[in-house]
Protein backbone atom coordinates (compact mmCIF):
# COMPACT_ATOMS: atom_id res chain seq x y z
CA UNK A 1 0.00 0.00 0.00
CA UNK A 2 1.77 2.93 -1.77
CA UNK A 3 4.94 1.31 -0.97
CA UNK A 4 6.50 2.74 -4.27
CA UNK A 5 6.00 6.92 -2.88
CA UNK A 6 8.88 6.62 -0.27
CA UNK A 7 11.70 4.88 0.84
CA UNK A 8 12.19 3.25 4.35
CA UNK A 9 15.75 4.07 5.53
CA UNK A 10 16.33 2.42 8.88
CA UNK A 11 14.00 4.39 11.17
CA UNK A 12 13.14 7.16 8.52
CA UNK A 13 11.62 7.75 5.60
CA UNK A 14 13.13 8.99 2.35
CA UNK A 15 10.87 10.76 -0.02
CA UNK A 16 12.20 11.40 -3.40
CA UNK A 17 11.45 14.22 -5.74
CA UNK A 18 10.26 11.56 -8.47
CA UNK A 19 8.06 9.64 -6.44
CA UNK A 20 6.51 12.97 -4.46
CA UNK A 21 5.84 14.16 -8.24
CA UNK A 22 4.22 10.64 -8.98
CA UNK A 23 2.12 10.74 -5.77
CA UNK A 24 0.31 13.95 -6.74
CA UNK A 25 -0.22 13.47 -10.53
CA UNK A 26 -1.08 9.60 -10.69
CA UNK A 27 -2.66 9.46 -6.71
CA UNK A 28 -4.20 13.04 -5.98
CA UNK A 29 -4.84 13.80 -9.81
CA UNK A 30 -2.38 17.15 -7.89
CA UNK A 31 -0.77 19.03 -11.04
CA UNK A 32 0.29 22.17 -8.70
CA UNK A 33 4.30 22.96 -10.31
CA UNK A 34 5.53 23.35 -7.01
CA UNK A 35 5.21 19.34 -6.82
CA UNK A 36 7.23 19.07 -10.03
CA UNK A 37 10.90 17.31 -9.73
CA UNK A 38 12.76 20.00 -11.41
CA UNK A 39 11.08 23.06 -9.14
CA UNK A 40 12.83 25.93 -7.46
CA UNK A 41 10.48 25.52 -4.68
CA UNK A 42 9.43 21.77 -4.40
CA UNK A 43 7.73 20.49 -1.74
CA UNK A 44 6.40 17.02 -1.39
CA UNK A 45 2.80 16.90 -0.67
CA UNK A 46 1.28 17.02 2.75
CA UNK A 47 -1.35 14.35 1.54
CA UNK A 48 1.38 11.95 0.45
CA UNK A 49 2.24 12.46 4.48
CA UNK A 50 -0.85 12.29 5.52
CA UNK A 51 -1.12 8.80 3.59
CA UNK A 52 1.87 7.64 5.83
CA UNK A 53 0.58 8.68 8.92
CA UNK A 54 -2.43 6.49 8.17
CA UNK A 55 -0.50 3.37 7.00
CA UNK A 56 1.64 3.30 9.89
CA UNK A 57 -0.45 4.30 12.75
CA UNK A 58 -4.05 3.56 11.38
CA UNK A 59 -7.10 5.35 10.93
CA UNK A 60 -8.39 7.11 14.16
CA UNK A 61 -12.58 8.25 14.35
CA UNK A 62 -11.38 11.57 15.13
CA UNK A 63 -7.94 13.31 13.58
CA UNK A 64 -6.41 16.17 13.55
CA UNK A 65 -3.51 17.32 10.97
CA UNK A 66 -1.36 20.46 11.27
CA UNK A 67 1.50 20.94 8.58
CA UNK A 68 3.85 23.34 9.84
CA UNK A 69 6.86 23.24 7.44
CA UNK A 70 7.73 22.41 3.91
CA UNK A 71 9.10 18.68 3.22
CA UNK A 72 11.78 18.93 0.38
CA UNK A 73 13.09 15.78 -1.82
CA UNK A 74 15.34 13.48 0.03
CA UNK A 75 14.42 15.02 3.82
CA UNK A 76 14.81 11.79 6.27
CA UNK A 77 11.63 12.02 7.86
CA UNK A 78 11.25 10.24 11.54
CA UNK A 79 7.17 9.01 12.06
CA UNK A 80 7.06 9.05 15.94
CA UNK A 81 4.07 8.65 18.51
CA UNK A 82 4.23 10.03 21.94
CA UNK A 83 2.94 9.27 25.13
CA UNK A 84 -0.22 10.85 24.93
CA UNK A 85 -0.69 9.14 21.60
CA UNK A 86 -0.06 12.20 19.37
CA UNK A 87 2.09 11.59 16.18
CA UNK A 88 4.57 13.61 15.09
CA UNK A 89 6.81 14.04 11.69
CA UNK A 90 10.37 15.56 12.15
CA UNK A 91 13.52 15.13 10.40
CA UNK A 92 16.95 14.34 12.09
CA UNK A 93 17.31 17.63 13.48
CA UNK A 94 13.89 17.32 15.26
CA UNK A 95 12.50 19.79 12.95
CA UNK A 96 8.50 19.05 12.88
CA UNK A 97 6.85 19.48 9.56
CA UNK A 98 3.30 17.37 10.69
CA UNK A 99 1.62 17.03 13.92
CA UNK A 100 -1.56 14.90 14.55
CA UNK A 101 -3.85 14.53 17.20
CA UNK A 102 -6.14 11.88 17.51
CA UNK A 103 -8.61 10.11 20.02
CA UNK A 104 -11.38 7.30 19.28
CA UNK A 105 -11.07 3.69 18.35
CA UNK A 106 -8.61 2.92 15.60
CA UNK A 107 -8.29 0.43 12.81
CA UNK A 108 -5.18 -0.95 11.18
CA UNK A 109 -6.93 -3.09 8.51
CA UNK A 110 -5.42 -2.47 5.57
CA UNK A 111 -8.33 -2.42 3.05
CA UNK A 112 -10.52 0.24 5.44
CA UNK A 113 -7.40 2.38 5.92
CA UNK A 114 -6.79 2.57 1.72
CA UNK A 115 -10.10 3.06 0.90
CA UNK A 116 -10.31 6.38 3.28
CA UNK A 117 -6.71 7.42 2.40
CA UNK A 118 -7.74 7.17 -1.86
CA UNK A 119 -10.70 8.70 -1.05
CA UNK A 120 -9.32 11.80 0.79
CA UNK A 121 -6.09 12.62 -1.35
CA UNK A 122 -8.84 12.26 -4.37
CA UNK A 123 -11.10 14.88 -3.01
CA UNK A 124 -8.23 17.05 -1.49
CA UNK A 125 -6.15 16.62 -4.98
CA UNK A 126 -9.18 18.78 -6.56
CA UNK A 127 -8.18 22.11 -4.45
CA UNK A 128 -7.64 23.83 -7.95
CA UNK A 129 -8.97 24.79 -9.91
CA UNK A 130 -12.54 23.11 -8.96
CA UNK A 131 -12.69 24.55 -5.66
CA UNK A 132 -10.14 27.46 -5.30
CA UNK A 133 -10.61 29.23 -9.22
CA UNK A 134 -14.75 29.90 -7.88
CA UNK A 135 -13.73 31.20 -4.73
CA UNK A 136 -11.05 33.37 -5.78
CA UNK A 137 -13.34 34.64 -8.63
CA UNK A 138 -15.75 35.32 -6.14
CA UNK A 139 -13.83 37.41 -3.55
CA UNK A 140 -11.73 39.40 -6.86
CA UNK A 141 -8.51 37.97 -5.78
CA UNK A 142 -5.84 35.46 -7.08
CA UNK A 143 -2.38 33.59 -6.60
CA UNK A 144 0.30 35.66 -8.51
CA UNK A 145 0.24 33.40 -11.95
CA UNK A 146 4.05 33.55 -12.26
CA UNK A 147 4.86 32.35 -8.37
CA UNK A 148 1.28 30.54 -7.44
CA UNK A 149 1.43 29.53 -3.70
CA UNK A 150 -0.97 27.43 -2.18
CA UNK A 151 0.01 26.11 1.43
CA UNK A 152 -1.71 22.94 3.31
CA UNK A 153 -2.43 24.23 6.28
CA UNK A 154 -4.02 21.81 8.39
CA UNK A 155 -7.03 19.14 7.82
CA UNK A 156 -9.48 17.11 10.13
CA UNK A 157 -12.63 14.63 10.34
CA UNK A 158 -14.85 12.87 12.75
CA UNK A 159 -16.08 9.19 12.10
CA UNK A 160 -19.02 7.92 13.58
CA UNK A 161 -17.53 4.32 12.75
CA UNK A 162 -14.62 2.63 10.87
CA UNK A 163 -16.11 -1.11 10.09
CA UNK A 164 -17.59 -2.03 6.60
CA UNK A 165 -18.18 1.59 5.36
CA UNK A 166 -17.03 2.07 1.40
CA UNK A 167 -16.23 6.27 1.66
CA UNK A 168 -17.06 9.05 -0.66
CA UNK A 169 -16.22 12.55 0.56
CA UNK A 170 -18.46 15.90 -0.88
CA UNK A 171 -17.62 19.30 -0.64
CA UNK A 172 -20.56 20.81 1.57
CA UNK A 173 -19.28 24.96 2.24
CA UNK A 174 -16.18 26.52 1.02
CA UNK A 175 -15.02 30.01 2.11
CA UNK A 176 -12.16 32.57 1.78
CA UNK A 177 -11.03 35.04 3.81
CA UNK A 178 -8.63 37.70 2.58
CA UNK A 179 -5.98 39.17 4.81
CA UNK A 180 -3.74 41.46 3.05
CA UNK A 181 -1.71 39.76 0.28
CA UNK A 182 -2.64 36.06 1.35
CA UNK A 183 -6.08 34.18 2.42
CA UNK A 184 -7.29 31.35 4.12
CA UNK A 185 -9.29 28.94 1.89
CA UNK A 186 -11.74 26.75 4.30
CA UNK A 187 -13.11 23.81 2.56
CA UNK A 188 -15.84 21.71 4.76
CA UNK A 189 -17.10 17.90 3.74
CA UNK A 190 -18.97 15.35 4.18
CA UNK A 191 -18.26 11.84 4.64
CA UNK A 192 -20.62 8.95 3.33
CA UNK A 193 -20.87 5.61 2.59
CA UNK A 194 -24.04 4.28 0.78
CA UNK A 195 -25.98 7.03 0.62
CA UNK A 196 -25.34 7.59 4.71
CA UNK A 197 -23.47 9.85 6.50
CA UNK A 198 -20.66 8.62 8.06
CA UNK A 199 -18.44 11.97 9.10
CA UNK A 200 -17.88 15.05 8.85
CA UNK A 201 -14.16 17.03 8.17
CA UNK A 202 -12.56 20.16 6.68
CA UNK A 203 -8.79 21.32 5.43
CA UNK A 204 -7.42 25.34 5.42
CA UNK A 205 -5.21 26.96 2.46
CA UNK A 206 -3.45 29.40 2.61
CA UNK A 207 -3.19 31.31 -0.73
CA UNK A 208 -0.15 33.25 -0.73
CA UNK A 209 0.94 36.56 -2.75
CA UNK A 210 -2.81 37.41 -3.75
CA UNK A 211 -2.99 40.42 -6.24
CA UNK A 212 -6.51 41.58 -8.00
CA UNK A 213 -8.21 38.36 -10.39
CA UNK A 214 -7.68 38.48 -13.76
CA UNK A 215 -9.56 36.70 -15.95
CA UNK A 216 -7.02 36.10 -18.72
CA UNK A 217 -4.66 34.77 -16.53
CA UNK A 218 -6.71 32.80 -14.72
CA UNK A 219 -7.83 31.05 -17.71
CA UNK A 220 -4.21 30.30 -19.17
CA UNK A 221 -3.68 28.90 -15.69
CA UNK A 222 -6.52 26.66 -15.68
CA UNK A 223 -5.47 25.75 -19.31
CA UNK A 224 -1.83 24.91 -18.55
CA UNK A 225 -3.42 22.41 -15.70
CA UNK A 226 -5.71 20.64 -18.09
CA UNK A 227 -2.65 20.33 -20.23
CA UNK A 228 -0.13 18.95 -18.05
CA UNK A 229 -3.31 16.46 -16.40
CA UNK A 230 -3.55 15.31 -20.53
CA UNK A 231 0.22 14.95 -20.62
CA UNK A 232 0.45 12.97 -17.72
CA UNK A 233 -2.24 10.62 -18.45
CA UNK A 234 -1.37 9.91 -22.38
CA UNK A 235 2.07 9.11 -20.98
CA UNK A 236 0.83 6.65 -18.25
CA UNK A 237 -1.15 4.70 -20.78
Amino acid sequence: MFKDFYTQRGEYVVISAEQASRFAKGVAGDYNPIHNPDARRFCVPGDLLFVLVLTKFGLSRQMEFRFTNMVGADTPLKFSEADNGALHVCDESGKCYLQVVRSGDITHDPAVVEAFARCYVAFSGKNFPHYLKPLMEEHGVMFNPKRPLVIYDSMGFSLERLDGFAPGLTLNHSSLEVHGKRADALLEFSIESAGEAVGVGSKKLVVSGLCDYDADEMAAIVEEFYRLKAAYETAST
